[in-house]
């Protein structure tokens, strides 16, 4: 007998399963390979560079034309996630990008790279949208900090596996070509695991019994008109733009240049940057995972959603300030590495952003809001690379660059302070 169809003494007599962290430890190593993908070309820039001869701001192009398509993409992407349901574009997305990313082991120069790197940005566009939405069917809300955290921790792990997975791969097989294809067949092999394992309803899974079933669907009484609002707020979505746009800055200028600046401004090599890369990128992990189970943890000793979003992510954005503030004067690379590693520490915290679309929007918008929030997010992927490369080469030096981040750390800030926040408790 189907398990979500039991009885009442059913339900009550048989512990609830646990498939929905199941289904986000499938989207998590989903969000691994995608920013393992992601920032490989990040890792072989500098190789690249050398064979292909770009210059600083070519290489900033063809580093900002992965989010070109990205971005178009978030909004439809968000609709079809809406109308169609995530597993079909979530699968379906994992082995488009895996095809892309293989066929950049071919490129024969600047032009082609660039090709492959917009269809990697059209194929990766649903993921984290499709990732929203999976929040807001196969969570509670007293769970759903927790779920946007274990999906977008993902983000900072493959940034930190990326660099040590290509660089070693890189060096072993002795070609950034053959690094990247097998990059891309793995993916390939994801995207097939996530067709099998993903639904778009827990009633649907064979493995969800009554009682997980029933707490998916619990609602604290006196919640349910604010987990289920009729429209999303002009100014909060105004909110969620903004700060999100500006944590994107910080977050793909330095998965996009971090390792450059690690390689031209504090002399590593490439053995050096792949593990300072890890280290880095593993702390924005853990700092993604301590903000999602501590939000969740202040709810439920019932703070309002209100003083928990806006005290946790309005101390990491100055938290981010003052280390970008007082990165350039450490001159010893083990200390800047240390000091980057708290910048990403707090960075991740904005992974509660995630959190926010199944909180501020109907759930049959759910998607198209996160696809929203996301094309903000993806507009400064586009601008950020090139603006790099052009501050870089017009004054010589990171100096400028980490100011410039400094000042995005505050204006994230402020997004995050427009936002209306629903109460945790009526």
């Amino acid at each position: 007998m189907d398990a979500t169809i039991a009885g009442p003494a059913a339900a009550a007599s048989a512990a609830a399963t646990r498939v929905r962290w199941r289904i986000f430890a499938v989207v998590f190593a989903l969000v691994v390979i995608n920013l393992i993908d992601r920032t490989a070309l990040s890792i072989a820039m500098p190789t690249i560079a050398r064979e292909f001869d770009l210059s600083p701001t070519m290489q900033g192009v063809i580093l900002s034309a992965f989010f070109w398509t990205y971005a178009l993409l978030q909004v439809p992407g968000g609709w079809l996630i809406d109308r169609y349901g995530p597993r079909r574009l979530m699968a379906g997305a994992t082995i488009a990008w895996g095809l892309f990313q293989s066929l950049a082991a071919v490129a024969t120069g600047g032009l082609s790279l660039l090709l492959t790197r917009l269809g990697l940005g059209a194929a990766e566009a649903p993921l984290f949208p499709a990732g929203a939405k999976l929040n807001a069917i196969w969570l509670s809300p007293q769970e759903r900090a927790r779920g946007a955290v274990l999906m977008d921790s993902g983000s900072p792990l493959g940034a930190a596996f990326g660099g040590v997975i290509i660089s070693f791969l890189i060096l072993a097989l002795e070609s950034w070509r053959l690094a990247f294809l097998a990059a891309g067949l793995g993916t390939i092999a994801l995207g097939a695991l996530a067709w099998r394992t993903l639904r778009d309803d827990p009633a649907m899974h064979p493995q969800v019994n009554a009682a997980e079933l029933a707490a998916i669907r619990a609602v604290p009484e006196g919640q349910r008109a604010a987990e289920v609002p009729p429209r999303i707020a002009a100014r909060s979505l105004a909110g969620l733009m903004l700060g999100r746009m500006a944590w994107a800055m910080i977050n793909f200028g330095l998965l996009t240049w971090g390792p450059s600046y690690l390689a031209q401004a504090r002399g590593f090599d490439l053995k050096q940057m792949g593990s300072a890369t890890f280290v880095i990128f593993l702390a924005g992990m853990t700092g993604s995972l301590f903000a999602g189970f501590t939000a969740d943890a202040l709810f439920s000793r019932g703070w309002s959603r209100a003083a928990v979003y806006r005290g946790m992510l309005g101390f990491s954005g100055l938290a981010i300030f003052a280390t970008f503030v007082a990165l350039p004067r450490v001159t010893d690379p083990v200390g800047a590495v240390a000091l980057l590693s708290v910048t990403l520490f707090f960075l991740y915290w904005g992974s509660l952003y995630w959190s926010l679309p199944p909180l501020l929007a109907p759930k049959d918008k759910v998607g198209l809001v996160g696809g929203i929030m996301n094309f903000a997010g993806s507009a400064s992927g586009i601008a950020v690379p090139i603006l790099t490369g052009v501050i870089l080469q017009a004054t010589g030096a990171y100096l400028a660059v980490l100011m410039f981040f400094a000042a995005c750390a505050l204006v994230y800030v402020a997004g995050t302070m427009l936002i209306a926040y629903p109460p945790s408790r009526s």
